[in-house]
């Protein structure tokens, strides 16, 4: 299987960012993310560390807010506000996961859908459900991005989501269908999942098991997008997918680590882009 270059795309993702962001600049106009980090989870910081060092690299002003954990749901959503209302705040962005006492949802329903750069305010998803304009999730966006790099098409062609959460199965099934492949969703009461992901010509596999896609499960020349990140028994991180079983096969696959987190981070920066220009009345192609 060829490995897509992610890095080389998520560069060039990144560069062309800074390239209108050094636009905008010129016309006074400074795009601004405001992440909000509840919390010491050690992944989330490393997270947030890593999106403070896009935002550097493309010109991107960004502030972190770190919360201690005991931070009241009220607290939060009444900063939120603030940001909603603060005409120098492009995009808001609040860590998941959240502490027991704050509900994810209400937090997603108060972040204006026009500074939602994660695309997971129930406004965004619904206006991509019927196809409007609207911020794409950052990791199934990246994921169409990686599969287009590829060269192959898309179109007409049997794509098989292994995963059904709303970050990624759910939205990854609606970017797919857009771009007219045929969409099965497995999840964990599917039967016969091997058989179905046999028959992939696009596998997304995102359910958080380590090296559970093995070489049995893979059509020969399918594209693989993996998007799980396991730490395995040796410390090291993997995949959901056991990439060293597909080495004798033919097609594509996104390597873990180096592949969809990138285009990820990459996706946060063009939707950072896209609500700096959307706010201040200028084209943003969604």
């Amino acid at each position: 299987m060829k490995r897509i270059d992610a890095k080389r795309l998520a560069a060039e993702t990144k560069q062309q960012v800074a390239t209108e962001v050094a636009q905008l600049r010129n016309k006074g106009i400074i795009p601004k993310l405001t992440v909000f980090l509840v919390g010491e989870d050690p992944a989330s910081m490393v997270y947030v560390g890593g999106k403070a060092k896009d935002c550097a690299q493309c010109g991107i002003a960004s502030e972190v807010v770190p919360l201690p954990d005991t931070t009241t749901e009220e607290e939060l959503l009444a900063m939120i506000r603030r940001c909603n209302d603060d005409p120098s705040v492009s995009g808001i962005l609040v860590q998941l996961p959240l502490p027991a006492q704050i509900r994810e949802q209400a937090v997603l329903e108060t972040i204006a859908p026009e500074k939602d750069v994660d695309g997971f305010s129930p406004i965004n998803i619904g206006r991509m459900m019927v196809g409007e304009d609207c911020f794409l999730p950052c990791t199934p966006a990246g994921c169409i991005e990686l599969l287009k790099a590829t060269g192959q098409p898309i179109s007409g062609k049997h794509a098989v989501i292994v995963g059904r959460s709303n970050i990624v199965g759910k939205p990854m099934a609606l970017l797919l269908l857009r771009e007219n492949a045929t969409i099965t969703i497995c999840h964990t009461k599917t039967e016969d999942l091997a058989a179905k992901c046999k028959d992939a010509e696009i596998l997304v596999a995102a359910i958080g098991q380590d090296r559970f896609f093995t070489k049995e499960m893979v059509r020969p020349g399918a594209v693989v997008i993996d998007v799980g990140i396991n730490r395995g028994e040796d410390g090291k991180l993997h995949g959901d997918v056991d990439e060293a079983s597909l080495e004798e096969l033919e097609g594509y696959i996104s390597p873990v680590p180096g592949g969809v987190g990138l285009m990820t981070r990459a996706m946060l920066m063009v939707n950072t882009l896209r609500a700096a220009k959307l706010q201040n009345g200028l084209p943003h192609h969604m």
